[in-house]
């Protein structure tokens, strides 16, 4: 795994050496993406300056050193990520051109292939995750590149006015700040967005004029100034194929054969390698077939609190004993998870409030202790209908559309006149193994989606944070962030739509982003097998009626988990990788918390109502209100605003 940034300067008067010591300077700031080896390139005739920091897991020599020159000399490439299938490009390679490689990385398969082949199809061809940069000196243009799934992240955009104009790109946008011409602006827009959903949605940034490169796209930026974007992937060309319909026996061994060959793929480094293991049955089955293919005990980690409510590591404690794999967890204390909250601002560069960020990073930092990459099991929710809430928004649509508004009204009024600790309390007369987490939380959420008119308005309202973002937001109206998706009309049914929204938006700018700046912060490789383009291919062509079947969901998981680990393992009710948010924000981080949202702080970052915020504030703490989420959203944007300004 590496890191990558870069500019281009149109009206260029600065010497060799001023962009090489900018551009340096650009990829220190995310050193930690590749702590083994950095180097620059640039061509100041054009104002061309790309950079790069190496994290060495495959060829580990001097040969995969970046910026890497394509043996014809006119190409230039900066790279994050790993193709898995690099060696069968290599051979095909061999057999259309005679190129001399000078070693074995995958980085100049990826670059003699684009010079062979072309950008689009080089990178139909591969099976991996990526984000690049490829510079052509022949037409001076440049050339991003972002996975069809985006796990790699990849920003790019435009500063400047007039001559003074630059455009950057690069994986994370601190990359940017060393350079004369960064002076970003707020979009606050985005910042209503962010409330909602507790991320920033692509392919918008937190800044104005920057963007995310969506995923599947190639950004082509001509001699002129040109931008344009194109397609190599869509999901949208696999979700909305009507099912293949297939015998079920007959679609596992296939399943089973494609996530073997996906994860076997992702077996191959020149470093220690292992897996994270929660205990559920994503990140078991991938371990499960890592450890089938592997002479030795794979290594596995998993993060436990002391706290029994928010502690699952006795579940993959009893699955990697089963499995053999030479297991290694960490009991915390979950105060101790709380010290690091203070860092979280400098590992990701916008604002970002899925809670969970906290023990992704401390099984991060754990595995990294150990090994340089480490296997994970996300995704499997969402191309399997693994999510609570594709079961159950469908029935609660089913039993709730008909009602009046008033009377859906009256029902959330006589949920919500119970606290969620009072529903926590009913929730502990259900057997231990059937009850959910987190009871009244959920209970509350209840009484807000089920006001929903639409089949979108209901899962919105289950992935909103905040329900009003807008009240709370300065100077901003909520922009219509899926204006661009396809709806609900294109699809049989709402789970299936739900899943489509899931891939498009929740995957890549929550899950995906938040293992990727953990790991990165750590400069441990996250590798997702899951997510193996064929994998999503074959997925979105499996009929419903076999991920959701006898009342589970996932069930194609669970039958393939079930031939490597006994099924009393595994079946369980379905939990989050939580901490106690409320605990916290009520206790230990209380000070923290008034501190960042208290009058004078919310005026000079500007970004939020002070008078709204501290009301929602100030009832929270005095037990009038459960908003916790939409509280710690706004905090780590407090938090985020703060640490920027001391840059």
């Amino acid at each position: 795994m590496c890191g990558i940034t870069g500019f281009l300067h149109y009206n260029n008067s600065r010497s060799i050496d001023e962009l090489d010591f900018i551009v340096k300077a650009m990829a220190e700031q995310i050193k930690e993406r590749g702590p083994d080896d950095g180097g620059q390139w640039i061509d100041a005739e054009y104002g061309v300056a790309l950079g790069h920091r190496r994290l060495s897991i495959v060829d580990l020599s001097p040969a995969g050193h970046q910026p890497m020159v394509s043996a014809c000399g006119r190409y230039v490439l900066v790279y994050n990520g790993e193709i898995y299938n690099a060696l069968d490009l290599k051979t095909d390679i061999l057999k259309e051109h005679r190129v001399s490689f000078r070693g074995n990385s995958d980085t100049e398969v990826l670059l003699e292939g684009c010079a062979l082949w072309g950008v689009a199809n080089t990178v139909k061809k591969c099976i991996g995750m990526f984000a690049f940069a490829l510079w052509d000196r022949r037409t001076n243009s440049l050339t991003l590149v972002r996975d069809r799934m985006g796990i790699k992240p990849l920003y790019w955009g435009w500063q400047g006015q007039g001559n003074d104009r630059t455009f950057f790109f690069g994986s994370q946008l601190k990359s940017f700040t060393p350079h004369p011409c960064w002076n970003p602006k707020i979009n606050r827009s985005v910042v209503t967005s962010y409330l909602r959903y507790g991320y920033v949605p692509a392919p918008r940034s937190i800044y104005q004029e920057m963007n995310q490169l969506d995923p599947g796209h190639i950004l082509t930026l001509t001699q002129g100034g040109e931008v344009t974007l194109e397609a190599y992937w869509r999901l949208e060309d696999y979700v909305t194929q009507d099912p293949t319909r297939c015998d079920p026996d007959q679609s596992l061994d296939q399943l089973e054969t494609l996530l073997k060959d996906a994860v076997g793929r992702r077996m191959v480094a020149d470093v220690p390698l292992g897996a994270f293991l929660s205990g559920g049955i994503d990140s078991s089955l991938v371990v499960s077939l890592m450890q089938s293919q592997s002479a030795r005990p794979i290594k596995t980690f998993s993060i436990g609190f002391e706290q029994a409510e928010y502690n699952e590591a006795h579940y993959a404690k009893e699955i990697a004993e089963h499995l053999g794999t030479e297991h290694t967890e960490m009991y915390l204390p979950v105060e101790q998870a709380a010290d690091i909250i203070p860092e979280i601002p400098r590992w990701f560069d916008e604002p970002f409030a899925d809670s969970s960020q906290i023990p992704t990073y401390l099984v991060s930092k754990m595995a990294r202790e150990h090994v340089t990459v480490s296997l994970s099991g996300d995704g499997g929710d969402e191309l399997f209908a693994g999510y609570n809430r594709y079961f159950y928004t469908k029935q609660l649509w089913n039993k709730f559309s008909w009602m009046p508004p008033a009377l859906k009204k009256a029902m959330a009024a006589g949920v919500t006149a119970f606290s969620e600790e009072t529903w926590d309390a009913v929730g502990k007369c259900m057997p231990e193994r059937l009850r959910p987490k987190y009871v009244g939380q959920k209970a509350h959420k209840f009484a807000k989606i089920m006001q929903s008119s639409t089949e979108e308005g209901l899962y919105q309202a289950l992935v909103s944070q905040s329900h009003n973002p807008e009240k709370y937001s300065l100077e901003s109206r909520e922009n219509p962030d899926w204006a661009h998706l396809l709806k609900r009309k294109d699809f049989p049914c709402l789970i299936s739509y739900m899943q489509y929204l899931d891939m498009k938006t929740y995957l890549p700018n929550d899950i995906l982003t938040k293992v990727d700046r953990a790991s990165m912060a750590v400069s441990l490789e996250a590798r997702v097998p899951l997510l193996d383009h064929r994998v999503v291919e074959f997925a979105a062509a499996m009929p419903l009626d076999l991920k959701i079947r006898n009342q589970k969901a996932k069930w194609p998981l669970r039958q393939l988990l079930e031939r490597h680990v006994p099924a009393r393992l595994f079946e369980r009710p379905k939990t989050g990788f939580g901490i106690p948010i409320h605990d916290w924000l009520r206790g230990r981080l209380r000070d923290w918390g008034e501190d960042l949202l208290s009058e004078n702080s919310l005026k000079d970052a500007g970004m939020l109502n002070p008078k709204t915020v501290r009301t929602l504030w100030e009832n929270y703490q005095k037990g009038e209100n459960q908003e916790a989420y939409a509280l710690w959203s706004m905090l780590m944007l407090q938090a985020w605003q703060r640490h920027k300004s001391l840059l």
